[in-house]
């Protein structure tokens, strides 16, 4: 054990995701810091052309191992074939480098990690252990009687099963797992992390930005992110123009991989000035200069009971810019701590009213000239990656120094 021991990492997107880098580098920093950690082979997605290691140059106990999915214009017979081929794949890159344990990302990674179990029997750890099919089926992207839906409960029963740990987003669906008989030691929670020191309010990236879009003295809102799946696409559009309706001079940023011309077509339809918006699509890590030029940020998620089971990361970053947040009510924990310690408004648009209401407490928020200072320490509390670090050594630090 002086050598340490290898691990193996498996994320279900690519290396340069921004979702990769945001909430499965907080993982990767920590195993880089332990003794008893030799390597840590990370497995990543790469389904466009891929972009190489660049990032992981800090990290160099990391030995990245890119797989390419079958190419195919049917995105189902792509997705399938993940399933069938993967598995083999990582189980002989575990074999080449004496991997003895896997932390796999999401239930998606969960799925092939799983598989590789049942053929190496290498104890296996799920992070962000969420009800993906649900999530699907509450916003009607999947039937409940689908084959995709059916299939994704089954290997989430598997990993809830058979992994070694499972480590929540919300200790709401932490407790949802107790009741459902899995043992309390073995699922611990751990909110979507966000490194709150690289989002933090930046005065002159604010006047920069603004005075870019000649913005000085307007109120902008900010989207980061895609439309549809679990997100509002009409709905959302329908938001930003009540917003344009009720606050005076308001302006809006959009920073989304969706096409801009799908984007475009939607603010034409909803009768929107395309000069009063600014669309880009940006590396995460220029988020945080537009986050600063913002006033408030939009959360815009499908109504649906799985929901209290996300945990945004999209809400921490806003947070520790100091940003309000516009949330769909019955989002993860966070609905609860706007309820009872700010932070944002809630809105249901099933509710006549609620929507009004929650713009006109978003302004009130920002009309408080200590607001920008205040609400950090909610990224702090909730989002820090010292959850992360918790979590790691409630699960990981017995096995890995051989106690």
């Amino acid at each position: 054990m002086a050598k340490g021991m290898n691990v193996m990492l498996i994320g279900y997107w690519s290396l340069t995701d921004s979702l990769t880098i945001a909430t499965i580098y907080p993982w990767l920093q920590l195993m880089q810091q332990d003794r008893n950690i030799a390597s840590v082979v990370f497995v990543t997605i790469e389904r466009e052309e891929y972009r190489g290691a660049n990032t992981l140059q800090s990290l160099p106990k990391i030995i990245h191992c890119p797989l390419k999915p079958l190419p195919s214009r049917y995105a189902l017979l792509t997705k399938t074939s993940d399933f069938i081929m993967f598995p083999r794949k990582i189980s002989a890159i575990a074999k080449e480098h004496s991997v003895k344990l896997i932390l796999a990302h999401g239930v998606l990674a969960g799925a092939l990690a799983y598989k590789v179990w049942r053929r190496t029997d290498l104890p296996f750890y799920v992070s962000s252990f969420e009800p993906h099919a649900d999530y699907m089926a509450d916003s009607s992207v999947w039937g409940s009687y689908s084959l995709k839906y059916r299939i994704q409960k089954y290997w989430e029963h598997k990993q809830q099963k058979l992994a070694s740990g499972l480590i929540t987003v919300t200790h709401a669906y932490r407790e949802c797992l107790i009741q459902d008989r899995v043992q309390a030691a073995k699922v611990k929670t751990v909110c979507s992390p966000v490194q709150t020191t690289e989002f933090e309010f930046d005065s002159g990236s604010r006047d920069g930005v603004r005075k870019q879009l000649n913005w000085q003295t307007a109120t902008i809102g900010i989207y980061t992110g895609k439309y549809g799946g679990l997100y509002y696409n009409e709905e959302a559009f329908q938001i930003y123009q009540k917003c344009f309706e009720l606050i005076p001079d308001f302006r809006l940023i959009i920073l989304s991989p969706q096409p801009e011309g799908e984007i475009l077509q939607q603010l034409q339809k909803h009768d929107i000035n395309q000069k009063k918006v600014f669309i880009a699509s940006v590396p995460h890590e220029e988020v945080p200069m537009y986050l600063s030029a913002a006033d408030f940020g939009f959360a815009t998620y499908k109504l649906g009971p799985s929901k209290k089971y996300l945990s945004p990361v999209k809400v921490g970053e806003y947070w520790a810019n100091g940003l309000p947040v516009l949330l769909t009510e019955g989002v993860g924990d966070e609905g609860e701590i706007i309820k009872q310690e700010g932070g944002g408004a809630l809105f249901n648009l099933q509710q006549p009213g609620s929507l009004e209401r929650a713009i006109q407490q978003i302004q009130m928020i920002i009309q408080d000239p200590a607001h920008r200072q205040q609400i950090p320490a909610l990224a702090v509390k909730y989002r820090s990656p010292e959850r992360v670090r918790e979590a790691y050594a409630y699960f990981f630090n017995q096995q890995l120094s051989g106690k």
